[in-house]
């Protein structure tokens, strides 16, 4: 198996009380949306999953926002919703992720 960096695409809002991270497919997908918002945003989220980092920024463990956090801070909880607001509002950040592969055990 190979070893070598993946590209990690995320979009950060910072919130009134929290940080709200999003994976995307790429920087170019996001900016594309923006400029039609006809595209699907299946064809740009990586994943459905609105992910939260305790006021830690972009950095830090990330862990699922709950129904209560999302309302308070998008006024819903409805994953469509909140992840419109948070590529709209937010700021995309491209990153190199190592991959090591692990041994194999039979």
């Amino acid at each position: 198996m190979a070893r070598g960096n993946a590209p990690q695409t995320k979009v950060h809002f910072k919130g009134k009380e929290e940080d709200f991270i999003v994976f995307v497919d790429s920087a170019k997908a996001v900016q594309d949306w923006k400029g039609d918002k006809s595209i699907p945003l299946a064809q740009v989220v990586s994943g459905w999953k609105v992910l939260v980092t305790h006021k830690h920024g972009t950095q830090g463990v990330l862990d699922t926002a709950s129904n209560a956090v999302l309302e308070n801070e998008f006024g819903t909880h409805k994953d469509e919703d909140v992840v419109q607001q948070i590529l709209e509002k937010g700021d995309v950040q491209e990153t190199e992720v190592q991959i090591t592969p692990r041994p194999v055990r039979w």
